[in-house]
């Protein structure tokens, strides 16, 4: 239930913006916001990324799930111009070898940088007090734009690019959780896993092999619990 504050003799209500991909992280750090209190705003981007169908079915599972009091469905197809990734140039192959070193080909140029963006301007428009990205880094695949130190420089840029009464917190509850940890949050707060997706390759069944997937597999591995989405 969202918290109710009094302005100048209004009732107030606390809201979130929440950036929601459809995959497990984003939808974690949603049902978060919710039991902090906040009204939920939901954001979602089609990007033109291989899997853009399942994620855009599993972010609205996950909206409904929160409870969100409005959701946005932004389209950016800029990003296949761009390309550079694998997620966004079918040309290029994902890998399915295993965690890779350094910034993997699955990075997509400055992505969380462009969310971030368009999601203070839906928080301003909404008055929102904060933005809750699931952003994850220790057990993260090296995307450099999920770093702690790098979020909280979008914060400060985007407070001083605002209104002055728009002073915006964005919130990265899972940044120092390994993803076993981020199960075990995500079962204890009955988030639908079942409705969320990470695979990188396939729509239907998922691959098991990608990055993603592994990551995925791994987490509830360690977690000592059974993933309920189907693999190939």
């Amino acid at each position: 239930m969202a918290v109710n504050k009094t302005y100048k003799g209004r009732d107030m209500t606390k809201s979130a913006v929440c950036i929601i991909s459809g995959g497990m992280d984003s939808a974690l750090s949603a049902k978060i916001a919710q039991v902090e209190g906040y009204e939920i705003i939901a954001l979602h981007f089609n990007y033109g990324q291989r899997t853009q169908t399942k994620e855009l079915t599993c972010f609205r599972k996950v909206a409904s799930s929160v409870d969100a009091v409005k959701s946005y469905e932004i389209d950016l197809p800029f990003f296949e111009q761009i390309g550079a990734s694998a997620l966004t140039d079918k040309s290029i192959e994902v890998p399915t070898g295993g965690i890779e070193e350094g910034v993997p080909i699955t990075y997509v140029p400055f992505r969380n940088g462009i969310f971030l963006s368009i999601a203070a301007a839906v928080a301003e428009k909404h008055g929102a007090e904060a933005l809750f990205i699931g952003v994850v880094e220790e057990d993260s695949s090296g995307y450099p734009d999920c770093r702690e130190s790098y979020i909280e420089q979008m914060q400060k840029a985007i407070n001083l690019g605002t209104k002055e009464e728009t002073n915006l917190s964005i919130k990265m509850p899972l940044v120092a959780l390994k993803k076993s940890q981020i199960v075990e949050k995500a079962l204890e707060l009955g988030v639908p896993l079942q409705s969320t997706w990470s695979c990188y390759k396939e729509e239907g069944k998922a691959c098991g092999v990608c990055d993603s997937c592994r990551l995925r597999l791994n987490g509830f591995k360690e977690a000592g619990s059974v993933d309920p989405i189907d693999y190939i």
